[in-house]
């Protein structure tokens, strides 16, 4: 597959969820491309339905979730030949024995969570391959030392042996890593992979995984809140609010002429150390319930900007340039003209000019 082909494709993928209060609408017809070898982020507020888009492409949904449309389409090549699968399709077991973890593997946020406290780590990191590779004990720890080498554990031959509890948080995520990475997958899904870690450690994950992803021509999606994340790893950004991705660009598209009134919010909201305002600012109320499902925007309720449309249609993606769109009626060519914010406009140029030397 050449560098620049579609690995995954969301088609308008609409999911909602049984709880005693009545249905969650949380997905509302999402689209999302991937190339092979790019990095792409999905950006939002908690509940906005970053993770959940990504576990019905593995397989994790839970038991309550009904995915109502939509199609998760994954190419790869095997043996020379090109095949394209719905992921969607497929039953619990094919996407458990065939893809998930070994074609498409998930980091999560809590590496606690993900490993077993009465395996070794080395165990951990074999397990995998003996199970779907089907490798001899021997290649497996053979293969397993290098992935540990690999994700920047020093001493590996001792760690081999160590239990999760003896590692820091960093090195544990780093095993998490080394885990994903040993059926040798496609795509690497990174869901808030840092967010448990201080930012030195932090800033070395980032780092390793863009090493790591280089040296794999691996294809990596970020999940996650955070845009100084963002900016440091995506080449692609999604912006997803209320079950919706509301932008999407590229990452200077996005950071320095972001179109959508909730990102220019989510943009405000990082602290900057050389604004003039002492307070951080945040987006005023809160997400909408997605049990009362809105008729127009759901950002609408948030937006200072809102029109009087917003309330009784949601809008479409209007085209910016071939790589960026925003689903806001400010970019109708009947809607009046409205600016970002100014400090938000003085920010992003003092970050443009910096990012420039």
């Amino acid at each position: 597959m050449q560098q620049n082909a579609t690995i995954l494709q969301i088609k308008n993928l609409d999911i909602s969820f049984r709880t005693n209060a009545g249905s969650v609408h949380a997905i509302r017809g999402v689209n999302l491309d991937l190339q092979k070898g790019e990095t792409v982020a999905i950006v939002g507020e908690s509940g906005s339905g970053k993770s959940v888009t990504m576990k019905a492409a593995v397989g994790l949904l839970d038991s309550n979730a009904t995915v109502n449309s939509g199609e998760i389409l994954y190419t790869y090549t095997e043996n020379d030949v090109e095949k394209t699968v719905d992921l969607l399709k497929l039953t619990k077991k094919e996407l458990r024995t065939s893809y998930n973890g070994q074609r498409l593997a998930m980091v999560f946020q809590d590496p606690m969570t993900s490993l077993d406290p009465t395996m070794t780590i080395g165990k951990q990191i074999m397990e995998g391959m003996i199970l779907h590779q089907h490798k001899s004990k021997e290649a497996a720890r053979a293969r397993a030392l290098e992935l540990l080498q690999l994700v920047g554990i020093t001493d590996a031959e001792k760690r081999f042996n160590n239990y999760p509890h003896q590692l820091s948080g960093g090195m544990r995520q780093r095993v998490v890593i080394a885990i994903a990475l040993s059926a040798d997958p496609d795509i690497l899904i990174c869901d808030e992979p840092t967010t448990a870690l201080d930012v030195t450690i932090q800033a070395k994950i980032l780092e390793l995984i863009k090493d790591i992803q280089k040296k794999m021509n691996l294809s990596v999606i970020y999940i996650t809140h955070d845009l100084g994340v963002v900016a440091k790893v995506a080449d692609y950004v999604n912006v997803m609010y209320a079950g919706r991705i509301i932008e999407v660009g590229n990452v200077e598209e996005i950071f320095y002429e972001p179109c959508h009134p909730y990102t220019w919010g989510l943009l405000s909201a990082m602290p900057d150390l050389d604004t003039d305002d002492d307070r951080l600012y945040s987006i005023p109320g809160s997400p909408p319930n997605l049990l009362h499902e809105p008729a127009g925007d759901a950002f609408a309720a948030r937006n200072r900007y809102a029109l009087k449309i917003d309330e009784k249609m949601a809008p479409p993606l209007f085209k910016i340039s071939e790589t960026h769109y925003a689903a806001t009626w400010l970019l109708h060519p009947d809607a009046p003209k409205v600016e970002m914010p100014a400090e938000l406009k003085a920010r992003l140029m003092r970050a443009r000019k910096e990012a420039g030397k």
